[in-house]
């Protein structure tokens, strides 16, 4: 029997790996899947709750990391993962997105001469101040399968040298998880419960240390949703980072009684709020393509993005992080000037059943 490790260590590797887990069941018989959680994301409310909503197993490991530098949480990593490698001795390990987690996993395979596969392969940003631009740069590298989610992440790949034989444009994963759990998340009180309009109000998400981490970017951002605020109720589901940012400059006590601040939210009441926003302004990653899938109007404060098909099909509009810019767009949008968008091709809810598939037919051929 084949043995699989994937390794999650934050939010969005918990919802690409839900769906792959499912998939591997129907191979239980040849194939025993575990999972590793780094703890890279430490808060309940970040991680375990995750694992709640999207109905995966206990991890069969947790690392326990925390937070810390992005070379002291990677190091950590490393150095518990390679505690778990050598005791299981996986035939295949499973590293998904751009975290530091992902990076770790893979340097560790790597050095240990375990095959990789690296779920979301490709995507650039071309920004390599962005930890995670380094981070997928070195995944990919070291990978010896690269399921990719968009056209652009396997033009990326064989600009860079990757033999062919190893891209596979498999899909996006992330939209087997929403397609899963589209009856729950239509069915989802969470509207209701926080007095909200569907279809009338703002959503707003920001981690980005390049927006939260500077006191006057910070007050600057936050007078911006304050504004906006005045055209539609803001609601905020605030990153544990970036509300400790708020805190500890005062900044929730300016703040006009349009914004709503909350804790972090649960898979299904979040993908909730987002599908019946009229509007959604985030500087995250996978943001993007949950809007483009539900037909939502997204702003990203981002000087780039790495998904580009949400752009070029879906409904993202990448405006820079020129504030006013991002007001302007954003009443715009509330205005009625907003992108008609489509699902992009193969992000049909069944791209973990086409990896399993394919991880599989190469394991036959051993």
């Amino acid at each position: 029997m084949k043995k699989i490790l994937s390794i999650v260590g934050a939010r969005p590797n918990f919802i690409k790996i839900a769906p792959i887990d499912k998939a591997f069941r129907k191979y239980r018989k040849e194939v025993e899947h575990k999972i590793c959680h780094t703890g890279q994301h430490f808060d309940d409310r970040m991680s375990k709750v995750f694992f709640e909503d999207l109905k995966m197993p206990r991890p069969d490991f947790y690392l326990g990391i925390g937070g810390g530098s992005h070379a002291e949480q990677t190091a950590r990593i490393m150095l518990e993962l390679e505690k778990v490698l050598s005791e299981e001795c996986p035939d295949l390990v499973i590293v998904p997105g751009d975290v530091n987690s992902t990076l770790a996993g893979a340097l560790v395979a790597s050095k240990m001469r375990i095959p990789i596969a690296h779920v979301e392969a490709g995507l650039r940003s071309f920004d390599k101040t962005m930890p995670e631009e380094i981070n997928r740069i070195v995944t990919d590298v070291v990978s010896d399968y690269l399921f990719v989610s968009e056209h652009s992440g396997t033009h990326n790949l064989r600009s860079e040298g990757m033999d062919d034989d190893k891209i596979y444009f498999v899909g996006n994963v992330m939209i087997d998880t929403l397609e899963a759990h589209y009856d729950l998340i239509e069915a989802s009180a969470v509207t209701k419960e926080m007095g909200l309009e569907q279809g009338k109000y703002i959503l707003a998400t920001f981690h980005r240390p390049s927006n939260v981490d500077n006191r006057e970017d910070l007050e600057a951002l936050m007078e911006t949703l304050g504004s906006l605020a005045k055209e539609r109720t803001l609601v905020f589901p605030v990153h544990p980072r970036t509300r400790k940012h708020i805190l500890t400059n005062g900044l929730d006590k300016k703040l006009p009684k349009g914004v709503v601040l909350t804790d972090p939210l649960g898979y299904i009441e979040f993908l909730s709020l987002m599908r019946y926003a009229e509007l959604v302004i985030t500087d995250s990653g996978g943001i993007q393509e949950e809007t483009t899938y539900l037909g939502v109007q997204c702003i990203t404060v981002r000087k780039n993005t790495e998904r580009p098909v949400t752009m070029d099909v879906g409904t993202n509009h990448l405006v820079g992080t020129d504030l006013e810019k991002v007001e302007k767009t954003a009443k715009d949008i509330l205005g009625g000037t907003t992108k008609p968008g489509r699902i992009p091709e193969l992000w049909d809810g069944k791209t973990a059943k086409r990896i399993a598939e394919i991880i599989m037919e190469s394991f036959s051929k051993d």
